[in-house]
C-alpha cells in the first residue's frame, strides 16, 4: 500500500520509456511474438480469412495502435474470442471472397463506432455486463471454436466442414474421429499433448518458453518426416498457405485460397444496401464483443501490473477502433487487447507500450523474410492451438466455478452459452443479461431500482466518511454507484454501509471489491460493513448477497 505521502515509481513512457526499459521490452516483444505468430494464422484460418491477414492485424495492432493505447501492457491482435463472430460475418455476405470483403466493410464500421464509444467516454460500459453472463459467453465461444478445430487437428478436408452450425459440428465429432487422416492426426495429436502437458509445467524457466514454439519445433519437422506436403489427397489443407505479403495488396491478385486482393483497400460497403440486417447485427457484434472484451482484458492486466498502473479505457478503445478500422480497410481481421499474449507479456517483464511495439515489428519481419518457413507449419499444429485455447475458455473448472458462485449465477452462465450455441453470440448474451434481471428481482430488486443507484455519502468529520446503499447494488446500477464514489476524496477513512441494500449481486461484489482495491492503492483506507445482515447466495466470497427478511 503507497502511503500518503510516498510518491508511486512509475516507468516513463514514449521515447524515455523506450531508452530505459528497451532491453525487457524487446525480449518481452520477441517471446510475445512467438506466440502471437501461430496464434494470429490459426486464428485467421479459422474465421475463414487469408491466414496472412492475421499477421497484417497482429503487426497493425502492435506497430500502429501501441501509439495510441490507453493501456501499457496489453497485446492488440486477432484473437480466438472474436472468430465465431468472424466466420458468421463471411458466411452470411456469401461466403468466401465476396463474404470476406463485405465482413470487412463491417469491420470498419465497428472500429468507427468503437472510436466514437471511447470520444464519448463509454469505457465504462464493461460495468454493465454480468458477470456470468460474459463467462457463459467465452464458454460458449470455447465450444465453438473446439466443435470446427478438432476436425481439422484430425485431418478432414475443410470442404466437408462449411456452412455447419456449431452443434452439427460437435454431433460430427465421432464420424471424423473414424475418417481422420492418420498422418495428420498423428501432428495435431502430438501437438496437443505438449500442449496439455505445458499447462502442468511448474518449473519458472521452463513456464517461460512459449508453448506454441515447442509445437512450431516438433509439428515441422513432423510434417516433413511424415511427407504431408507431398501426398496429393491432402496437400492442399495440410500446410499454411500465406503467400507474400506484397501480393496480397496487389489488386487483382490471388491469394492462396482463392481470395482475391482488390489493392491496399479491400473492405466492401455494399453489404448495407444488400445485406442491411446482416451488417448491422455484425457491426453490433463486433463493436460491442470487440470492446467488451478489450476492455476486462485491459482491466485484467491492470491488476496483474506490477507498477499499479491504471489504463485509460476511454482512450484504449480509441486506439484499438483506430486499429479496426486501419486493419478492415486493408482486409485485416478485426482486433482486440489479447488476454493470453498480455498475459504472457506481464510474466515476460515487459514494462511499457514498447513491447507491444516490438512484437508486431517481429511480426513484420517475419513476412518479409521468413514465408518459407512458415509455410512449412501443419494446419493441425494451428488447430491444436485453437483447440486448446477453446477448451481453455470452456474448462469444466469454469462450470463449477459458477455453481460454486450460486446457483442462480450458474443459471445465467449455462442459459447464455446454451442460448449462443444454438443461435448466436448477440442473443446469448442478451439472454444472460435478461436472466440476471430476472433472478434479481426474484432475490428482492425492485424495478424502480433496477437503473439508479440509491447511495447517499455522509461526511463524519474532515478524516471519515460513509457511503450508504439504501436500495438494491446490482449490475444495471452499478454505474450510478461509481459516480458517486467517484466524488470521495482521496486519502481519507470510508465505511461502505451496506445493511440497508436488498440485493447486492455478484457482477457488484467483484466491482466493489476493485474500487476498494484502488481505493487503497491511492493513499485511503476503507472498508465495507453490513453483509452480515445478508443472506449469501453460494460458497464465493463474491456470491450475491441478499437481505435477509426480518
Amino acid at each position: 500500500m503507497t502511503n500518503k505521502n510516498q510518491k508511486r515509481y512509475y516507468p516513463a513512457d514514449g521515447l524515455e520509456g523506450l531508452k530505459q526499459n528497451f532491453s525487457k521490452d524487446a525480449l518481452s516483444g520477441f517471446l510475445v511474438f512467438l506466440l502471437a505468430l501461430p496464434l494470429s494464422l490459426g486464428i485467421a484460418k479459422a474465421s475463414d480469412f487469408p491466414a496472412i491477414f492475421g499477421l497484417v492485424t497482429a503487426i497493425i495492432g502492435g506497430v500502429v495502435v501501441s501509439f495510441f493505447a490507453g493501456s501499457r501492457l496489453t497485446i492488440k491482435g486477432p484473437a480466438a474470442g472474436l472468430i465465431a463472430i468472424c466466420g458468421g460475418a463471411i458466411a452470411a455476405f456469401g461466403g468466401g471472397d465476396t463474404g470476406w470483403h463485405l465482413a470487412l466493410g463491417a469491420i470498419v464500421v465497428a472500429g468507427i463506432i468503437q472510436i466514437v464509444f471511447g470520444v464519448f467516454k463509454l469505457g465504462k460500459l464493461a460495468d454493465f455486463f454480468p458477470g456470468a453472463a460474459i463467462h457463459g459467453m467465452l464458454a460458449a465461444i470455447g465450444i465453438i471454436i473446439m466443435s470446427k478445430q478438432i476436425h481439422t487437428l484430425l485431418g478432414i478436408d475443410p470442404k466437408f466442414l462449411k456452412g455447419k452450425e456449431p452443434l452439427e459440428l460437435l454431433a460430427m465429432i465421432p464420424e471424423s474421429i473414424m475418417h481422420e487422416n492418420a498422418h495428420i492426426a498423428e501432428i495435431g495429436i502430438a501437438c496437443l499433448l505438449i500442449l496439455i502437458g505445458m499447462s502442468f509445467v511448474k518449473h519458472q524457466k521452463l513456464r517461460k518458453i512459449p508453448a506454441p514454439l515447442i509445437v512450431l519445433i516438433v509439428a515441422i519437422p513432423l510434417g516433413i518426416v511424415l511427407n504431408i506436403k507431398t501426398d496429393g489427397a491432402i496437400s492442399n489443407f495440410s500446410l499454411v498457405k500465406i503467400g507474400s505479403i506484397f501480393e496480397s495488396f496487389t489488386s487483382g491478385s490471388v491469394m492462396k485460397g482463392d481470395f482475391v486482393s482488390r489493392g491496399i483497400l479491400n473492405a466492401d460497403f455494399s453489404a448495407l444496401s444488400t445485406h442491411a440486417g446482416d451488417f448491422i447485427m455484425y457491426v453490433i457484434l463486433f463493436s460491442l464483443i470487440g470492446s467488451l472484451e478489450s476492455l476486462l482484458t485491459a482491466k485484467a492486466i491492470d491488476g496483474v501490473d506490477q507498477f499499479k498502473r491504471k489504463s485509460d479505457f476511454n482512450k484504449d478503445l480509441v486506439a484499438v477502433g483506430i486499429g479496426n478500422t486501419l486493419s478492415g480497410l486493408l482486409g485485416g481481421l478485426p482486433m482486440i487487447s489479447e488476454v493470453a499474449r498480455s498475459s504472457a507479456n506481464v510474466s515476460n517483464g515487459a514494462r511499457t507500450r514498447w513491447a507491444n511495439f516490438f512484437h508486431g515489428l517481429f511480426l513484420l519481419l517475419a513476412v518479409l523474410v521468413a514465408v518459407p518457413i512458415i509455410e512449412m507449419i501443419p494446419n493441425a499444429a494451428l488447430a491444436a492451438m485453437l483447440t486448446f485455447v477453446g477448451f481453455r475458455l470452456a474448462h469444466p473448472k469454469e462450470f463449477i466455478h459458477m455453481l460454486h458462485i450460486g446457483k442462480s449465477q450458474f443459471l445465467v452462465f449455462t442459459s447464455t452459452v446454451i442460448v449462443t450455441l444454438a443461435t448466436d453470440l448477440l442473443v446469448g448474451v442478451g439472454t444472460g443479461i435478461l436472466f440476471e434481471i430476472i433472478v434479481n428481482l426474484i432475490n428482492g430488486a425492485s424495478i424502480s431500482n433496477l437503473f439508479k443507484s440509491n447511495s447517499t455519502l455522509t461526511k463524519q468529520n474532515e478524516e471519515d466518511y460513509t457511503l450508504t446503499l439504501n436500495g438494491s447494488l446490482m449490475f444495471t446500477n452499478i454505474l450510478g454507484f461509481k459516480k458517486i464514489f467517484a466524488t470521495l476524496p482521496q486519502a481519507k477513512n470510508i465505511t461502505i454501509n451496506v445493511s440497508k441494500a436488498k440485493i447486492v449481486d455478484h457482477t457488484s461484489i467483484l466491482t466493489l471489491n476493485s474500487l476498494v482495491e484502488d481505493y487503497k492503492d491511492d493513499g485511503g483506507t476503507i472498508k465495507v460493513e453490513g453483509f452480515e445482515n445478508h443472506k449469501q447466495l453460494g460458497h464465493s466470497a463474491t456470491s450475491t448477497r441478499v437481505l435477509k427478511l426480518s
